[in-house]
């Protein structure tokens, strides 16, 4: 009798996701990023045509390649264990302040803002890789602060050290990416669970002393923000007084976004065709897309940006570390200002400040910086996603409440119950 031969049983291939080790991955986010990005590159190659003479892809190739950098990057940051950042968090401040320091020694000026460095392949912002930089190192830095109470000379330290960076930004000068960094550093902040009398405590003495340092200035003939910084400030309130000066840019946006109506004039889109919109590959790219593809185009924009801001949200909710919280709190902030403020300048309800459009808006420092926050994001969610939440943090009725120590935890909101004030 013969023996019986031995079964040969091959195991399944492994999806290809799985074998990338991307299976946490939030492909609704990474969607809605993509599709942004890709509107962005679609849009410059119908809009950028007459930019340069004689390249008329100059901003789609380089855009297209930041794209595929920035994805690649999200995606390996996404592997990569975000509460290791924590260890490092104090280096990561120096470097994000060094690096805007620096700018002051080596920066090249562009229209009067000194705030990039020339490598070979594009100018460097480091004021775009700041907003990052100061959501991972300033919610370390809170996160070991609230664990055991303080009062209101602790949240005054932990917000001075939240808009130091800012300041050195306001100084390059760039008002614009200032007040996003103002705007991460308060919503850690608030985040974390500090009570609003310290909000309100803080904010009152700052407006009484920033009062009457004005009021002082201007006796002494001492001016705090450049002239062309204060018409950008006020041109919106009276576009039309003054057209050929600095309403301009307000004036032919508002004129590009009412002439798409419904469906967009497409090639027809004068103000882009002609060059009568100014920027339209930066900070007014979101008029060259309400110009061209009309009240649709300009709502599937806002569309894809409403998905990433819900699912930060998301991420905001199911992350297993309060830390990740914090961060992701400060994403959130990051992306939805600037979204608020840019597309408010382009329907010119909003000042002109410079602040560009997350993935829409041409550039390299900025494609890069949003897909590191995204990736941060990712990393978080594909963290709380397999296993469930972390040692200390429990689920209980659908809500996390991350437990910090006796008789104090934080619950879905970051809201503090049982610390000392």
């Amino acid at each position: 009798m013969e023996a019986a031969k031995p079964s040969l049983t091959i195991a399944p291939r492994r999806p290809l996701i799985e074998r990338l080790g991307l299976t946490g991955i939030d492909g609704v986010m990474l969607g809605a990023a993509v599709g942004l990005i890709a509107f962005s590159v679609f849009t410059l190659a119908t809009s950028t045509r007459n930019e340069i003479a004689g390249r008329p892809y100059y901003f789609v190739d380089r855009q297209a390649l930041y794209a595929i950098l920035g994805i690649a990057l999200m995606l390996a940051i996404s592997r990569f264990d975000y509460t290791r950042l924590r260890e490092v968090s104090v280096t990561i401040y120096a470097l994000m302040v060094g690096s805007i320091a620096f700018v002051f020694l080596v920066g090249t000026a562009v229209r009067g803002s000194n705030r990039w460095i020339d490598l070979p392949l594009f100018q460097f912002e480091p004021s775009e890789l700041a907003k990052v930089l100061l959501c991972v190192s300033l919610s370390a830095l809170v996160y070991e602060r609230v664990r055991r109470p303080f009062g209101l000379r602790a949240t005054v330290a932990l917000l001075a050290i939240g808009l130091a960076p800012a300041a050195l930004v306001f100084l390059q000068p760039d008002l614009g990416t200032g007040i996003v960094l103002v705007a991460i550093a308060l919503t850690i902040l608030f985040v974390s669970g500090i009570p609003w009398q310290h909000f309100a405590a803080i904010g009152a003495t700052a407006a009484l002393l920033a009062g009457g340092a004005y009021a002082a200035g201007s006796a002494a003939g001492v001016h705090f923000l450049q002239g062309y910084q204060q018409d950008r400030l006020t041109a919106f309130l009276h576009p039309s007084n003054d057209p050929g000066d600095a309403s301009y840019q307000v004036d032919q946006s508002v004129i590009a976004v009412g002439s798409g109506e419904e469906v967009g004039r497409g090639n027809d889109a004068t103000q882009t065709e002609l060059l009568f919109l100014p920027e339209r590959h930066t900070d007014f790219i979101y008029a060259v897309i309400g110009e061209r593809f009309g009240f649709i185009g300009s709502s599937f924009v806002l569309l894809l940006y409403s998905i990433l801001f819900w699912r930060a949200i998301r991420v905001m909710r199911m992350s297993a570390s309060f830390y990740g919280t914090m961060i992701a709190g400060g994403v959130l902030a990051m992306l939805a200002f600037q979204v608020l403020v840019n597309v408010g300048m382009n329907l010119g309800v909003m000042p002109v400040t410079g602040i560009t459009l997350p993935l829409m808006s041409y550039g390299g420092s900025s494609v890069l910086g949003t897909f590191l926050a995204l990736g941060l994001l990712q990393s978080i969610h594909a963290q709380a996603r397999p296993n469930g939440p972390r040692p200390g943090a429990s689920v209980e009725g659908g809500t996390l409440s991350v437990s910090l120590k006796q008789g104090a935890t934080f619950g879905p909101r970051g809201r503090r119950k049982g610390l000392g004030q």
